[in-house]
């Protein structure tokens, strides 16, 4: 990527984690990232094109960081690298995790493009948590698994970003998550003996 789209796009992550959907404009982001309008229309279709890349953008960091190697004798190990992956993403681009999970108002609707890297991500992590189930287990049981630890992951993520958050110790927050993904993944594989 360009250094000026890179530019906008993190512009307009900033904006919207500082002030959500509301915040973003076009001028806004313009004046962020001490750009034209007209540059920034040059590079994107408007605001929707500017949201649309944050939120491919989102899933693309997503996806990269669940890219682990599994041991299928071990696979817990690399179903843990990945959700640790996973965290560090959350926090280190906060403001396209907030976007690519709804947390923004209903103005907001991914392309079609956008919807289908979103899908790509969560085949990868159904992939990869499908991993830790029988090799003849259905999609569907797939699919559950890969829901149940991604919510339990996304749980925790959010939680700390509310008043919940001021009692943990900042530090302990990926120890706690990482120990909760490993109790699940127990009882996935207990539920499969």
């Amino acid at each position: 990527m360009n250094k000026t789209k890179e530019k906008i796009l993190t512009a307009a992550s900033q904006l919207f984690l500082n002030g959500g959907l509301s915040a973003l404009s076009v001028r806004a982001i313009a004046r962020e990232a001490n750009l034209s309008t007209i540059g920034i229309y040059s590079y994107f279709e408007g605001k929707q094109g500017i949201l649309d890349a944050l939120y491919i953008e989102g899933f693309e960091k997503v996806l990269a960081a669940i890219q682990v190697s599994i041991d299928l004798k071990n696979p817990r190990l690399g179903v843990l690298a990945a959700a640790k992956g996973y965290i560090k993403t959350a926090q280190l681009y906060r403001g396209h995790y907030r976007l690519i999970f709804g947390e923004s108002d209903s103005g907001y609707k991914p392309s079609k493009l956008a919807q289908e890297a979103a899908k790509k991500a969560f085949i990868h992590i159904t992939q990869v948590i499908a991993t830790l189930l029988p090799e003849d287990a259905n999609y569907e049981s797939r699919r559950e698994a890969a829901l149940q630890i991604w919510a339990l992951i996304h749980g925790f993520i959010n939680l700390q970003h509310h008043a919940i958050a001021d009692v943990i110790e900042p530090g302990a927050w990926e120890k706690m998550i990482l120990d909760a993904v490993g109790l699940q993944i127990d009882a996935l594989q207990s539920k499969y003996e």
